[in-house]
């Protein structure tokens, strides 16, 4: 069995979903490899990853609100607020969401469903530069 690893560099505009498909397939694709797993690991605790419909963005938006009206900014309860009313939300929401996702490959080519696509899902309102590690295991 073999492992290949690569480490991305994401740029996010804020808040929202931000599909990483393309990016992930490229490292499928440099590692070689026709038949194993994908993992994907977000190295930070105010973003996430999910896999979503990528044909109508409508489903994201509205993923994006319902998660918004679920933990809202402001909460006077939150003390962990020094980086701004966003902080401790976008943590909640990774926290009910996921920092990693793994994605079977066989021909070379992730098995994701015909309207599934990898998505960085930016929690804070501000652009970051997001790290993420993937492992490409198989043969």
């Amino acid at each position: 069995m073999a492992v290949h690893q690569s480490t991305l560099e994401i740029k996010t505009r804020g808040a929202g979903t931000l599909e990483i498909t393309g990016e992930v397939d490229r490292v499928v694709r440099a590692s070689g490899m026709t038949t194993g797993t994908v993992h994907v690991f977000c190295q930070h605790t105010s973003c996430s990853l999910v896999i979503m419909e990528n044909a109508d963005p409508s489903a994201r938006r509205d993923l994006e609100r319902w998660l918004d009206r679920l933990v809202p900014e402001n909460d006077p309860d939150f003390e962990h607020t020094l980086e701004g009313p966003d902080d401790m939300p976008s943590h909640i929401k990774m926290a009910l969401t996921r920092t990693s996702e793994t994605i079977p490959l066989a021909r070379g080519r992730m098995l994701l469903g015909n309207w599934q696509g990898v998505y960085l899902w930016e929690h804070r309102r501000a652009p970051h530069t997001r790290r993420l590690v993937v492992t490409v295991t198989g043969e």
